[in-house]
């Protein structure tokens, strides 16, 4: 019978950083901290009442990684690559380009919901990574991340205000805010349900394809997109873990 083991998992992303313990079947409540402010020092007050087997981090910010390695000291960490075994295979031409986080993903949906599977990332980008019937991960879409657009409006005009994000009451806006809104919101569920579209109809004609959503705004635009997609906020960190759970 094999011992439970004790992850530290960390999904080191550009706007964010998520921290989750788990075992080798249950991932525990997750933490969100900004990634500007993720440092050994976090990590450390973060861990310190647990005992830690394996940190296992998916990173796509390397100047962080140096923060693991700071706080770690001989505790073995599991670095997400495509040398792992993942639970999915690679069918990709250069697989050591695809992010951690993707890879994680891919393996999640592979294992939690099975295959032909569409997994979209809201995160500073929106990514969609495709795992194919036999169980390959195939590539994907990335596009700019929804609050990446609209405070890319803010940023660059004199008269257009920040932007909070909640559904709009009309796509007809009565307000510089409203309109602003209808635009994110609407706009943003027609790039998502244009590209599962051509994804579904280029890859998986007739086929059922598992569409899995997670990311920050992954409800807010997943609520009406004529779609069925599960929403699964911690996918991840989930991948995170059944990676974790074949490499150890």
């Amino acid at each position: 019978m094999s011992r439970a083991t004790n992850y530290l998992l960390i999904d080191i992303s550009n706007s964010f950083t998520k921290l989750a313990f788990a075992s080798r079947t249950r991932l525990g409540r997750s933490t969100r901290i900004e990634t500007d402010k993720f440092s050994s020092a976090f990590v450390r007050r973060f861990s310190k009442r647990h005992k830690i087997d394996i940190l296992v981090v998916a990173s796509v910010v390397p100047a962080k990684n140096r923060e693991i390695r700071k706080a770690i000291g001989r505790t073995k960490v599991l670095w997400l690559d495509p040398r792992l075994k993942l639970g999915v295979g690679i069918d990709y031409p250069v697989p050591k380009t695809i992010g951690a986080d993707r890879l994680a993903n891919a393996a999640a949906v592979a294992a939690l919901y099975g295959c032909p599977a569409i997994v979209v990332d809201f995160g500073t980008a929106v990514t969609f990574d495709i795992v194919s019937e036999k169980r390959n991960y195939i590539g994907g879409v990335i596009a700019p991340g929804l609050e990446a657009m609209t405070s890319f409006l803010y940023q660059r005009t004199a008269l257009l205000p920040k932007l909070s994000l909640k559904e709009p009451r009309s796509a007809i806006g009565r307000s510089t805010i409203e309109a602003m809104r209808a635009g994110a919101i609407f706009g943003y569920r027609g790039l998502v349900r244009e590209i599962i579209a051509r994804i579904k109809s280029e890859r998986f004609p007739r086929r059922k394809v598992h569409i899995v959503s997670t990311g920050g705004y992954a409800r807010l635009i997943a609520a009406d997109l004529g779609e069925t997609i599960m929403i699964h906020p911690n996918l991840t960190l989930e991948g995170l873990r059944l990676v974790a759970n074949l490499n150890s």
